[in-house]
């Protein structure tokens, strides 16, 4: 079933998977635990980061709801602060709670994704390792459906697979739809870039565009983007985007 994203391919890469998951949402309270197919969105996303080839997988939530949720599918949650103003601070108190090295690779895998391959996780995680000079690995995908859309974060690359800007606005500008990439939020990082992007100060481009990445750019960080030949389902990030997922799960 997963093979449609990715092919499956061992990976000997050691890393450990963080899923920071937040009650509070504007567009929808109480997201992680709303109902999929019979299992919450959380249990999802912690199954499928389960079957990939992390060390170590972990719930870092703020609520004590979700931490019992987790704790009662036979998940591994801890509960974190609830005065992170982004996902990356979530997994980086995570990381320092759990104890892992400064070299250690964090996979953040965020807790509005239930369909996120396996494979995909692997894929940033080997990334990250076979790229010393690299900060942060992530991915993106050819794609030409609702730019135009704020919710989906387009990335342009120069030729090396580093990522030049990211934008809510369809970049770059263009008359031909096959010129955009899509942006899939899942990131790769050691803990010391973790621990050094989170002391960063919030960064001008990433206010506007609210987007947290943008700070690593801004602070000259160096992000690894490969480009995907297979197509990974949204997050959910609206009631709309929930209802579209639910034929997907089923």
């Amino acid at each position: 079933k997963r093979n449609k994203y990715f092919r499956h391919r061992e990976i000997s890469v050691s890393f450990f998977v963080v899923i920071p998951a937040r009650y509070d949402s504007s567009r929808l309270p109480g997201k992680p635990l709303k109902d999929i197919a019979g299992k919450p969105m959380i249990q999802h996303v912690y199954e499928n980061a389960r079957k990939s080839s992390a060390k170590d997988v972990v719930v870092a939530t703020d609520d004590s709801r979700i931490l019992d949720c987790v704790e009662g599918f036979g998940g591994r949650a801890i509960l974190t602060s609830k005065n992170h103003s982004s996902g990356t601070e979530r997994v980086r108190e995570a990381a320092n709670i759990l104890s892992l090295s400064l070299d250690d690779i964090v996979v953040n895998v965020q807790g509005d994704e239930p369909l996120m391959p396996p494979e995909a996780i692997n894929q940033v995680a080997t990334d990250l390792s076979e790229r010393k000079d690299f900060d942060i690995a992530t991915l993106c995908e050819l794609s030409n459906k609702d730019m135009g859309n704020p919710n989906i974060v387009k990335v342009v690359l120069n030729n090396f697979g580093e990522a030049l800007y990211f934008s809510r606005a369809p970049i770059p500008h263009s008359s031909h739809s096959n010129d955009y990439l899509r942006h899939i939020g899942l990131y790769a990082y050691r803990v010391d870039i973790l621990n050094k992007l989170t002391a960063f100060p919030t960064a001008h481009y990433e206010k506007l565009e609210r987007l947290e990445q943008l700070r690593a750019l801004a602070f000259g960080m160096k992000i690894y983007v490969a480009v995907s030949d297979f197509s990974i389902p949204p997050g959910i990030d609206t009631p709309e985007d929930l209802e579209a997922i639910i034929p997907l799960v089923s």
